[in-house]
């Protein structure tokens, strides 16, 4: 036991399924009420608590207050795992108590084996960022191989960081991150009922605390933990359940963000897109059809459309590694 852990900044995204697990309820309750002193995140794997009703809350609800007389303060929770049946509150319990006299920070290796449910690699990013006031650390974990796709990737994901900021910033940044790595990745093209990204941010690298949304100080800090979403949101697709292919789409030309989002979520989604990457046949007519109704305003006698497949070792499995680029004329 390292004593308890710090007080952190805390911000998530959660799942946008109608059937929000309990979990995702009792969290986003906790950081409505106060997001600025959250120490820990609660997860257990193998049963997803979802579609539970008033017991899968009380349970929520036990795990965080067990976890706050074991001396690790405010927690959010997670779970992931099948869906429709209760926790088993003895083994949460004893979990809870084992792990809380062995906290370490070497342990994060261990956390990302632990939450593996269908994943055949655990999934853990680390990285120093030197930022314009203060150097800063990113470590965090996620799980998730099935059930992939955007408007919250059907995942579990967390990431700390010493970096000294305001919870209200700190959320903006969460939400700009999400935006351009879970939310922009998909396998299978379900969303599920658990989905939830946390960042904690404790505050400890002695920096100045950032709490202006326009300063060179948090547009740093937004980036950088873009860049660590990123890094994790990666290694869930490379390790997507039964694939063989890592395909990355770019889209230019386009008038603004929201847009070339548009056209791109509409290739990932097509299944005749799939299945072309999945024979290895550059069927472009195929993409064209995706980028034709996405509801992008473009000029198709302008638009231009370029491949490239290489074969690379993409760190949890091999796998061939694609790239789709479009030149949009809008």
């Amino acid at each position: 036991m390292i004593g308890p852990p710090p007080s952190s900044s805390a911000a998530a995204v959660f799942t946008t399924n109608k059937f929000r697990a309990a979990p995702v309820l009792v969290s986003q309750r906790i950081l409505a009420q106060d997001s600025s002193s959250v120490s820990a995140v609660v997860i257990n794997s193998g049963c997803a608590n979802a579609c539970t009703g008033e017991k899968g809350e009380q349970d929520a609800e036990a795990t965080i207050a067990k976890a706050r007389d074991l001396g690790l303060g405010r927690a959010l929770v997670m779970s992931t795992g099948v869906i429709g049946p209760f926790l088993d509150m003895g083994k949460i319990f004893q979990g809870l108590t084992d792990s809380a006299s062995k906290l370490s920070p070497s342990g994060w290796e261990n956390v990302s084996k632990a939450i593996m449910t269908t994943d055949t690699v655990p999934k853990l990013f680390t990285r120093t960022y030197t930022g314009l006031s203060q150097s800063f650390t990113m470590t965090g974990v996620a799980k998730g191989a099935g059930m992939i796709h955007p408007n919250m990737a059907t995942m579990l994901g967390v990431l700390t960081t010493d970096f000294n900021i305001s919870p209200e910033c700190l959320k903006d940044a969460v939400k700009y991150a999400a935006d351009r790595s879970f939310n922009s990745i998909s396998v299978d093209g379900d969303t599920s009922t658990n989905d939830t990204f946390a960042v904690l941010a404790n505050g400890l690298s002695g920096g100045p605390r950032v709490d202006s949304l326009t300063s060179k100080e948090y547009l740093y800090f937004r980036d950088s933990l873009t860049d660590a979403a990123i890094g994790l949101a990666k290694m869930l697709v490379k390790d997507g359940e039964g694939a063989t292919k890592f395909i990355t789409v770019a889209v230019e030309g386009a008038r603004t963000y929201d847009e070339a989002r548009k056209v791109a979520t509409s290739i990932c989604k097509s299944s005749l897109v799939k299945t072309a990457f999945f024979g290895q046949d550059a069927n472009w007519g195929r993409v064209i059809c995706a980028v034709g109704y996405s509801g992008a305003d473009i000029d198709p006698t302008k638009s231009v459309f370029f491949f490239s497949f290489f074969f690379s070792f993409l760190g949890c499995q091999d796998v061939s590694s694609l790239s789709l680029s479009l030149s949009l004329a809008c």
